[in-house]
């Protein structure tokens, strides 16, 4: 890997997985062997389970606050949790699926059509590839910027399937609605009086990134990972996995849990910008994604961010009654460029820490 990237907002073009595993691979290609992050995962009974929330539970009176509590330790203790009864459609989570394996199930030369570009990390292609020698991922991915519309580039956004660009404007929407309600829970799990409606609705005119992700499956799924640990960099991710394959992971005291799908269910993931926020009584998780030996894996990943007037540095509610502040505060635009120019080995929030 090179020492420095100058910019990470770019990538290198690299081949594509699904094309590799259709050459009846017996063996993965060495630039995949990822021998050094491998590590034992926990897929047992007796491994602890991801939170579950019920949103409706949140919005009821009656549960709330027992509700709000498991929220407030799901985002303390874990930094990530599943979500259900959260107000999106099973249709509107069907065709966002059904979109998905379609997208990937294109022949090779028309999802090219929508190919990565120099100097930008959206379209078809790999994220973070800066140069030649670097290890690659296990996956296929094409990313694309949703909201607001004016930062749609649509020379990126796929034609085919047919109703694509349709249903990931709609898939969007309601995501944005979804992160908008539970960024105000999280606020109020964090005793947030003055600065709860300020937390979350900078989310209703915030920024929503899509990313759809193909993990093939692999002869040597334990030698190679689908995506390597890290923590997110927005407000909140939001994933949802479109097949029932397990392959999200997140770590735990130590130890890597399987993240089960649930069907109709949202993982909500805790990025940096909330840990930042909440002073670091949340905290971003670190996670990845492993592959499977014989079965695909799709999901739909969105990246939230707050408005890009909202200062990202503690509550000032948060450090009031005693505790310092942990993080400077930065504009959007100067944690963005804090994030993509550095070292890609250097632990991004550290250089936020005060």
């Amino acid at each position: 890997m090179a020492a420095i990237a100058e910019n990470l907002e770019s990538s290198l073009p690299v081949p594509s997985v699904q094309e590799l595993v259709s050459q009846q691979l017996h063996t993965v290609p060495l630039r995949y062997i990822r021998d050094e992050i491998i590590s034992s995962s926990s897929h047992d009974d007796h491994s602890p389970s991801v939170p579950l929330i019920d949103m409706a539970k949140l919005f009821h009176h009656d549960s709330q606050a027992s509700e709000l509590q498991k929220l407030h330790s799901a985002c303390k203790d874990w930094g990530l949790f599943l979500l259900i009864n959260h107000g999106v459609s099973d249709a509107t989570l069907g065709n966002i699926k059904k979109q998905t394996q379609e997208f990937f199930e294109l022949p090779l030369e028309e999802k090219k059509l929508w190919a990565q570009k120099p100097g930008t990390l959206e379209g078809y292609g790999q994220a973070f590839v800066t140069s030649e020698e670097q290890k690659l991922d296990w996956n296929d991915m094409i990313f694309l910027k949703a909201l607001p519309i004016q930062n749609r580039k649509l020379e990126f956004w796929p034609e085919k399937p047919q109703k694509f660009r349709e249903t990931v404007q709609n898939y969007s929407e309601d995501i944005r609605q979804l992160a908008v309600s539970i960024t105000k829970f999280m606020a109020m799990g964090l005793g947030l009086n003055d600065q709860a409606q300020e937390f979350s609705q900078g989310f209703q005119e915030g920024t929503y990134d899509v990313r759809f992700n193909c993990y093939p499956p692999c002869p040597q799924p334990d030698r190679v990972i689908g995506m390597i640990p890290h923590a997110d960099m927005s407000g909140i991710t939001l994933l949802l996995d479109a097949t029932d394959v397990p392959g999200l992971q997140v770590l735990k005291d130590g130890q890597w849990i399987f993240v089960e799908p649930i069907d109709g269910a949202i993982v909500v993931n805790i990025g940096q910008i909330i840990e930042i926020m909440s002073n670091r009584i949340y905290k971003a998780p670190d996670h990845r994604a492993v592959v499977n030996k014989l079965k695909e894996r799709f999901s739909v990943v969105t990246f939230c961010y707050p408005n890009p007037s909202v200062k990202i540095g503690p509550a000032s509610e948060l450090t009031q009654s005693g505790s310092p502040p942990l993080y400077k505060t930065v504009t959007l635009a100067e944690y963005f460029q804090s994030f993509y120019n550095r070292k890609l080995e250097v632990s991004f929030i550290d250089c936020l820490k005060i």
